[in-house]
């Protein structure tokens, strides 16, 4: 471990000993340190000290049992937010190592230097001023964390990363010692587990204090720092050559698939809210920008334009313009940029005398500054702050992000039946017709006030048939039956199954017939979105039948839009657990199938995700310039004949891949039985009781059924359990029956997708723990699919192994591998503490006595402490 990230974690878990004695007493931390070190033993090869562990998490009384778990939560916290930070460390250290010119490793510089070196720089460049990069954030519940502890969490990082800047010996170190010692208490104080579920709008709230505190500054930074490596000593004194490439989306408010809490007042209520966001952030931005263009009209005169612009503000208001020109004498671009920033803030208080009517308009009125700035010689003043400003409207608009609706396809079709039955007007319409109505009037109140580009995507759940598709037209018209006024609308095919995926094309060569459909297509110039579902795949036949099969989805897809001339964007429907199509993005980026991308990607960025990948804005920048750089790199002749070559050449591996894994899991998952044993030997009942979302997290059946059951909590339970099942079941069996080690290995060498599918598989059972899943799997009385579960475990390691040539999983991952060995003795510590609640819940007349009432509320509630905690250690939920 690097000496700085050894030193910080010392230091905060020297800390938290001291809060734990003092509030505790030394009998706490004695406990604390004894089960710790125990667990320690017992990862390092130790069998009886695990026995030991687990005797002594029995023996503690349920509320040192709580305090305890609390504590290696805490823990967790503290070791996460120190890894960050080291993160950003290193980032920083390397960007200041860089010489001049050079190109960090998987950064747009460099992918566009090797796209330049393939297809010239002017086409390279028209390429790198053409892609899109879109993530939708989602409230999908896989955030464990309280926004209360995420905050405290911050708090600290900040005093830890003010270390770094002070002199060792001096008292400004006491004190920072002081207020890190307050923070942590406070952090201890904090109960980790929510009250009540958070509503709809407390999710909007989380996600526009992402805006707020990081991808607001963070977007146009990323565009700032391609234009000082693209124009080089020309940056900041000659037009921009870097275009905003980053389109934020969001579900929240908008995604009523399974939600009923998402309602039509809820997404409009979400829509002002992000509205307020951004605009709010936008007039500030303007005013800093006007009080600083202190350039005299002597030295630096007001273009004819610019005169215009200053007398058409004065007649919107005299009041503001006299205010403006009395703070800013004689300084013209000054005195016109403090009104625009007036008009912004009318804009957010709808102020129709001088709101702005769209972000076009505002972004003219810059322009118009920007040309006068250019006129009188001010270039750097042109293109300095002023263009962050232009990049930022450009971005964003006056919506901050595009809220895009997504529901079931059989709502829409219930909903058609009833008017058809009923008619549109009738009083006698069921609330959920109505409320399927409403919601078209919503999308159009959102596009009368902020336009098009504010919401007009429609994501159709579990499209089978292109009816499907026309249904949402269809009641488009009906909401606004007569009036002429019915909304823009897109939409979008979710293809989830297995079956889905197999028939896309077939469903999207009849989507093409639809009128409403080529309507569209003549009018947006012949895009075509289409979304592939990871979870319900991966759930449907097995994580590995699920890879292969939306990889062949993607290309027949890709095919069909060439075949047709449609510009495609295809929008991957990804968690952040690998069970759900997760792992870093730009890697899987490298594997997809030729014009499967084309300089467009989008995706689906959920719950604990959204603060890893964008809660430091040194790493959301990192995150992004990846990202693009592998946006841009995918579409390289090289990089698509290597893919197109080996999904060629190793066909038969995919085949058979295929057929096994999917045989093997569907022996498991199908056996009898098999609901009602996962959800005795995994936490997936009380998973369900955590208020991490406002979403349900089944359909409405019980456990008896696993098609109704969500993704999230099944990944979210086996992760819970240690065994991480959704990530890797079914491959060993594969791997075993193929045979042909070395083809394998030639494989994982030359063929992407299956270097990526091996080491998202490596990093899954890196995390399961198969001691401490027998544990968990001994709560079930079913001895053969414990033995299922355990075989293949082991036989998927063993084979995996033995193609990447690791000696152990992620041995030649370090830093990722570091985290995994660092975190595992204390994850361990835990989940022995949950099994133990498990056990008490389950067995109800065990070695706890009879659990009943208050005392099942109170293992419940030591059983959520502990879901929570090991959230944390793994860094992930569902």
């Amino acid at each position: 471990m690097p000496d700085p990230l050894r030193d910080d974690i010392r230091l905060l878990g020297g800390l938290l000993g001291t809060i734990l004695k003092e509030t505790g007493g030394k009998s706490l931390l004695d406990d604390v340190e004894r089960l710790r070190e125990l667990t320690i033993r017992a990862y390092g090869g130790d069998a009886a000290a695990l026995d030991e562990a687990y005797e002594l998490a029995c023996s503690f009384p349920l509320e040192r049992a709580e305090e305890v778990a609390r504590a290696f939560t805490c823990y967790f916290h503290l070791a996460n937010l120190a890894e960050e930070y080291h993160r950003v460390r290193v980032l920083r250290e390397r960007e200041q190592g860089a010489s001049a010119g050079a190109a960090m490793d998987d950064s747009i510089p460099q992918a566009f230097t090797q796209l330049a070196e393939e297809i010239g720089r002017e086409e390279a460049l028209r390429r790198l001023q053409d892609i899109e990069f879109r993530p939708v954030l989602t409230a999908h519940p896989t955030e464990a964390r309280r926004r209360a502890v995420s905050r405290s969490v911050r708090r600290i990082s900040t005093l830890l990363a003010e270390r770094d800047t002070l002199h060792p010996g001096g008292t400004s170190r006491a004190e920072n010692e002081r207020r890190l010692l307050a923070e942590i208490d406070v952090l201890w104080r904090t109960s980790p587990i929510r009250a009540a579920k958070p509503t709809v709008i407390d999710e909007v709230k989380t996600a526009v204090g992402v805006f707020d505190s990081t991808l607001f500054q963070t977007f146009p930074e990323v565009y700032r720092r391609l234009d000082d490596w693209l124009l080089g000593g020309d940056a900041g004194r000659t037009a921009p050559v870097a275009r905003p490439f980053v389109r934020l989306g969001t579900w929240i408010g908008g995604d009523r698939d399974g939600n009923p809490n998402v309602t039509s007042e809820i997404t409009r209520q979400a829509v002002a809210l992000a509205s307020e966001h951004v605009l709010t952030a936008l007039e500030d931005q303007a005013r800093a920008v006007g009080r600083k263009l202190t350039l005299a009209q002597q030295g630096t005169p007001a273009s004819s334009a610019l005169q215009a612009l200053w007398a058409k503000q004065r007649q919107l208001s005299d009041v503001v313009t006299a205010a403006a020109a009395a703070e800013s004498p004689d300084e013209p671009h000054r005195a016109v940029l403090l009104v625009i920033a007036d008009r912004i803030g009318a804009t957010r208080r709808r102020d129709a005398d001088l709101a702005y009517g769209a972000p076009e308009q505002l972004e003219a009125d810059l322009q118009v500054v920007q040309d006068s700035l250019l006129e009188a010689g001010a270039t750097r003043a042109a293109y300095g702050d002023l263009q962050r400003l232009i990049w930022q409207v450009q971005t964003f608009g006056f919506h901050l992000a595009e809220i895009e609706v997504r529901q079931h396809s059989q709502v829409h079709a219930a909903a058609l039946a009833e008017i058809e039955e009923k008619g549109v007007h009738s009083p006698d319409l069921s609330d959920r017709t109505r409320e399927v109505l409403d919601t078209f009037r919503a999308l159009g109140a959102v596009q009368r006030r902020f336009g098009e580009r504010a919401a007009r995507r429609y994501i159709v759940s579990f499209t089978q048939q292109p009816e499907h598709l026309a249904a949402v037209y269809r009641l488009a018209e009906l909401a606004f039956e007569g009036t002429g006024e019915a909304p823009v609308i897109d939409a979008i095919p979710l293809f989830e199954t297995f079956d889905d995926l197999q028939r896309s094309v077939e469903m999207l060569e009849a989507m093409l017939e639809l009128p409403q459909v080529q309507r569209r297509l003549a009018e947006n110039g012949r895009r075509v979105e289409v979304m592939l579902g990871y979870s319900d795949s991966s759930k449907d036949v097995g994580p590995v039948a699920a890879t292969l099969a939306l990889h062949s989805a993607q290309a027949r897809i890709a095919e069909w839009a060439q075949r047709h001339d449609i510009t495609l964007t295809l929008f991957h429907g990804r968690g952040g657990s690998l069970g759900r199509g997760g792992g870093p993005a730009n890697r899987a980026l490298l594997a997809q199938p030729p014009h499967s991308v084309d300089g467009r990607f989008k995706l689906t960025e959920q719950g604990e995700v959204i603060l890893a990948r964008y809660g430091d804005p040194t790493i959301a920048a990192r995150h992004i310039e990846q990202v693009a750089a592998a946006t841009l790199l995918a579409s390289a002749p090289s990089v698509e004949r290597r893919n197109v070559e080996a999904t060629e050449r190793f066909t038969d591996v995919a085949e058979a891949l295929d057929a096994s894994s999917r045989t093997r899991f569907h022996e498991l998952v199908r056996s009898e039985g098999f609901p009602q044993w996962f959800a005795q030997v995994t936490p997936l009942e009380e998973v369900g009781l955590l208020p991490i979302g406002s979403r349900p997290a089944k359909r409405g059946l019980s456990v008896n059924s696993l098609d109704d059951l969500r993704a999230i909590p099944w990944v979210f339970s086996w992760s819970q359990a240690r065994i991480n099942l959704a990530g890797w079941y079914g491959l060993g069996t594969a791997m075993r029956e193929f045979g042909d080690v070395e083809r394998l290995r030639a494989a994982y060498r030359e063929w992407p997708l299956f270097t990526t599918l091996l080491d998202n598989v490596e990093m899954s059972i890196a995390k399961t723990d198969e001691r401490i899943a027998e544990k968990y799997l001994e709560l079930g009385d079913r001895d053969d699919l414990a033995r299922l579960v355990l075989d293949e475990l082991r036989l998927t390691r063993e084979q995996v192994l033995a193609v990447t040539g690791n000696p152990w999983p992620l041995a030649n991952r370090r830093v990722l591998g570091r985290a995994v060995q660092l975190r595992s003795p204390y994850v361990d510590a835990l989940s022995l503490l949950q099994v133990r609640a498990l056990r008490a819940l389950r067995t109800e007349g065990g070695s706890e006595g009879k659990v009943d009432g208050a005392s099942k509320d109170r293992w419940q509630h030591l059983l959520l402490l502990t879901v929570n905690g090991v959230s944390a250690g793994l860094q992930n939920t569902g």
